[in-house]
């Protein structure tokens, strides 16, 4: 009698670590197939939607815990959710690169303007700023404190041009763009110092 419950004792362990054995296995698949899935948009949402794929991240680490503490049910009930939030993500990364690559054409188109516009500008301020030094006299309504913050305006202009020239060289497009139009915009404030004409 003893030997006949110790044989159904051991079928009975047979049966539940092989359960628990396949529970593990379903488990392990489910989660593999969300982060296969995630593998295809990873890199592009390391720059378009950090956040969200953080957070994504963030369950798949809880998930590979609950993995390791035999919570095979919790990982495969939580399998779909998660597998939601990856489409999401894949959604915002659509997205993302959607606005990236408009902002990029309307920088590209910009800064041909800017191209064209500012190293006039720098070349004609640097032009008056060379007249004004070879003078004995500064015009009337020009002192040397005037002249001499005008003329560090002027560098600090050149600077954002200049840093604005390699960036877009460099790919660095829609960041290039929004220090030339700073250059831009410097360039009124230093001409009405330097009391120039009006461009």
């Amino acid at each position: 009698m003893r030997s006949y419950k110790l044989i159904l004792a051991v079928v009975a362990a047979t049966l539940m670590a092989a359960g628990c054995s396949q529970q593990k296995q379903n488990a392990t698949k489910v989660l593999e197939g969300v982060e296969t899935k995630l593998a295809t948009i990873k890199a592009d949402a390391e720059r378009y939607a950090p956040e969200g794929l953080k957070g994504i991240e963030s369950q798949l680490e809880r998930m590979h815990a609950s993995i390791d503490n035999k919570e095979y049910d919790d990982v495969i009930a939580g399998a779909p959710q998660l597998n939601k939030a990856v489409d999401s993500l894949e959604k915002a990364v659509t997205s993302g690169k959607a606005h990236a690559n408009a902002a990029l054409a309307a920088a590209k188109t910009e800064w041909k303007s800017l191209s064209a516009e500012v190293p006039k500008m720098v070349e004609d301020i640097q032009a008056r700023i060379d007249e004004l030094s070879k003078q004995k006299r500064l015009p009337w309504g020009l002192n040397k404190d005037e002249f001499a913050e005008a003329k560090s305006d002027f560098e600090t202009m050149k600077t954002q041009w200049s840093e604005a020239s390699s960036e877009y060289k460099s790919g660095m497009q829609t960041k290039a763009v929004e220090k030339a139009r700073v250059a831009r915009e410097m360039n009124e404030e230093i001409r009405e110092q330097l009391k120039m004409k009006k461009a």
